[in-house]
Order: C-alpha cells, then sequence, then structure tokens
C-alpha cells in the first residue's frame, strides 16, 4: 500500500512539471509570434509610402553636352619675376605692397651704397695711378729707343723698357676693369622692375640688412594668365596646340576661353603624365585683374557639342547588375536601367547622359537613397513664398536643372 503511494505522488510530480514546461514554452512561442507580426506590421507601415520634397525630385532634360578631355588645374601668370639684391647691405626706400602696381624700369628699393662709393672712388684713383706709370714708362722706353738708334746703350736696355712699359699698361687696364666692377656694384644697389605687373609678395622690410640672392620683392603681370593641366600619355595624343578649351574658373560663374600655348616634349618622371598649358586672356588686365594666380579652373579641353539627356550623377543606383534610377511613375516608385554616356557638370552638379528613360521623367535624387520598387509616393506641399501662390500641382514644380555646357571626363 505504502509503494503505491510512492508511485502516485511521483507520477503527480512529474506531470506537473511537463505541464510547468508546456506552459512556458506556449508563452515564449506566443511572445516571438508577437514580436514578428508588430515587425512585420512596422515594416508594412514603413514600406506602405514614402513623402518626398520637391527638392529631392529632378526631372531629366535634355542638356547640350560638351564632350572632350577633362582639365584641371591652377592658374599662374606667363611672365613673373622675383627681384633680388645684386649686393649685400642695409635696404632702403621699400614702400611697396601686395597688390600695388610697378611699371618695367622703375625703383623698387635701394641698398645703402657709401661703401660701394668709396670703392668706385678707390678703383678710379688706383687707375688714374696705373695711368701715370704708364706714362712714364712709355717715355723711358721712347728715350731708350732713341739711344739705341744712335748706338749710346745696348738693345737689352731697350727690351727691358719695353717690358716695363707693357707691365704699366697692363696694370693700367686691369684698374679700369677694376673700376668697371666697382661701377657695377654701385649701380646694383638700385633695384628696378624688370617687368611690369603687380606686386604678388614682399619679402623683406626696409632697414633689414640683406644678403646677396635675398629675395625682395616678387611681381607678376596677370595680362597674361595660363594653366597647367596634366594628362596622361593617351590623352595627351589627342592634344595639338592651338586647340580650344571652355573652363570654369573658381569665383566666377561665366566660363572662360582658352586654347593649348604649349605641350611640354618630356613626361614627368614617375608618373609618366604629358603638362599641356592653356593661354587664358585675362579681360581685366594688370590694374583691375579678374584672374589671380593660384585660382583652380577645370573644364573642357577639344569640346564637340552634342544635346544629350541627362540626370544628376547621384541619382544613378548601381547595387544591381546594370545601372538604374529612381523614376516616379502613377505616384509609385519605379526603376529604370539606364545605360550611361558622357559625363558632365551643370554649375555644382555632376551629369552624366542616360539612355532609356523617358525626356521629362521624374527621378528620385540620390541622397534619397534606394527605395523599393513600387512604394507609394507622396510629395510634401511646400511652404509658399512670400508674395506667392503655393503651385497646385508639386510634381509639376520639381526643379529641373538650367541647361548649360557640362564637362565630360574621357
Amino acid at each position: 500500500m505504502k509503494r503505491w503511494i510512492k508511485w502516485a505522488v511521483g507520477l503527480v510530480v512529474v506531470l506537473l512539471l511537463v505541464a510547468s514546461v508546456m506552459r512556458a514554452l506556449s508563452t515564449r512561442k506566443a511572445r516571438q509570434q508577437a514580436l514578428v507580426t508588430a515587425s512585420a506590421g512596422s515594416t508594412a507601415k514603413a514600406q506602405g509610402g514614402v513623402e518626398l520634397a520637391s527638392t529631392d525630385l529632378v526631372r531629366a532634360q535634355v542638356r547640350e553636352v560638351a564632350q572632350g578631355l577633362a582639365v584641371s588645374g591652377a592658374l599662374k601668370a606667363v611672365n613673373s619675376a622675383m627681384i633680388k639684391a645684386r649686393v649685400a647691405g642695409e635696404l632702403q626706400g621699400l614702400t611697396l605692397r601686395e597688390g600695388d602696381f610697378v611699371k618695367a624700369g622703375q625703383v623698387v628699393a635701394r641698398i645703402e651704397d657709401s661703401d660701394y662709393s668709396s670703392r668706385v672712388r678707390q678703383a678710379r684713383e688706383q687707375a688714374e695711378s696705373a695711368k701715370a706709370q704708364v706714362a712714364i714708362a712709355q717715355r723711358q722706353y721712347d728715350n731708350n729707343k732713341a739711344l739705341v738708334d744712335q748706338g749710346f746703350i745696348s738693345r737689352t736696355a731697350l727690351d727691358t723698357s719695353q717690358a716695363n712699359l707693357n707691365a704699366a699698361q697692363a696694370t693700367y687696364r686691369a684698374a679700369q676693369a677694376a673700376t668697371q666692377v666697382a661701377a657695377k656694384s654701385l649701380d646694383d644697389t638700385i633695384l628696378r622692375a624688370p617687368i611690369s605687373g603687380l606686386v604678388s609678395q614682399r619679402l623683406a622690410q626696409p632697414g633689414e640688412r640683406v644678403s646677396v640672392d635675398a629675395r625682395i620683392v616678387e611681381l607678376v603681370d596677370l595680362s597674361q594668365v595660363e594653366m597647367e593641366a596634366t594628362l596622361s600619355a593617351a590623352d595627351s595624343m589627342q592634344v595639338h596646340v592651338g586647340q580650344s578649351a571652355e573652363l570654369q574658373i573658381e569665383g566666377s560663374r561665366l566660363p572662360v576661353k582658352a586654347r593649348v600655348a604649349r605641350i611640354n616634349p618630356s613626361t614627368q618622371a614617375g608618373s609618366r603624365s604629358v603638362l599641356v598649358y592653356l593661354a587664358i586672356d585675362n579681360p581685366g588686365g594688370d590694374a583691375v585683374p579678374l584672374l589671380r594666380q593660384g585660382l583652380f579652373a577645370q573644364g573642357t579641353l577639344g569640346t564637340t557639342r552634342t544635346s544629350v539627356l541627362s540626370v544628376p550623377v547621384s541619382a544613378v543606383q548601381t547595387d544591381k547588375p546594370e545601372p538604374y534610377v529612381q523614376v516616379v511613375e502613377n505616384g509609385q516608385v519605379a526603376h529604370r536601367p539606364v545605360e550611361l554616356g558622357v559625363r558632365g557638370s551643370v554649375g555644382s552638379e555632376d551629369v552624366v547622359a542616360v539612355r532609356g528613360l523617358a525626356d521629362g521623367a521624374l527621378v528620385i535624387r540620390g541622397e534619397i537613397g534606394s527605395l523599393r520598387e513600387g512604394t507609394k509616393v507622396s510629395l510634401t506641399p511646400m511652404a509658399p513664398a512670400q508674395g506667392s501662390a503655393m503651385p497646385a500641382n508639386p510634381a509639376a514644380s520639381a526643379p529641373a536643372a538650367t541647361p548649360a555646357v557640362t564637362r565630360s571626363t574621357p
């Protein structure tokens, strides 16, 4: 009887444990199912539609694209000069500042010349002394020659007089050369501008003691400006002197015409690239330059214009085997595969020519990211500007890039 009670108690305990485990598993499964349902609901809600502003869309348009080699580089003046001290001494009379205009031959500064003036006087006095010695040697020679002709002295004495005369004449010529050297040093104390231009840098101050070849002032002639472009060996084969180019200068809204003025006959060590120099006429001249040295420029070289359908480069998606763009059709996102062509820029935005897209298609900009095809799209109404009415159709007011000449890469 006691044995049967023990078996019954054990069986009840086992049944209770099994029931508890089953209840825990059922509760856990219910929680997981609730989480899955909630996640699916939120995902469906998130993917059920997307709200875009009109600035998130752009229309595909036919633009006039300039096809050619992409070039870029910094502007520099064709003619520039660095005025250096030719003699050592104290700098005086330097009043020019950066931006001042200087004419060719104008005195820029002076070096204190008291020492050099004294050296010129010393050299001249030595030359006069040597000249007097020449006169003495000449008279002695003439006298000895007359005596030799009369037979009063030997020929040896005449030869000695001739040697003394030659030595005196050589000393006189050396003294004259020393005078010219001293005069040249005195003239070098005056620093003149070798070209007309603007002061780019002032590298010394009045009263400063400068050494030989010390840099004083840098001048640039901005009437002629050029850009140094680096091209690959393959691209350089398509370039020739006189070829036209169109550049966009940093800080300028209008394009600037340029032409190939020179091509470096040698490649650069290491990179094997070729330097091409594009001449640019500075419309402002020297007095009021519009283009300044060091500005960055970029554009196309050897352009041929053609009208193509283009969209912003950022709008092209590449997460599929073929590139595509996201367009809005019938209020939904649609993916349209495109064939890419030449690249360029409109203002500060890069664009690329595409095929397989309708003209005027409403394209989603790349900043939005990738959206699932079929996602519903609603446009956020734009706040009306002061004094103007809000457009009735926001989709129709999506920004369209202004047609402009663009730059293409090879």
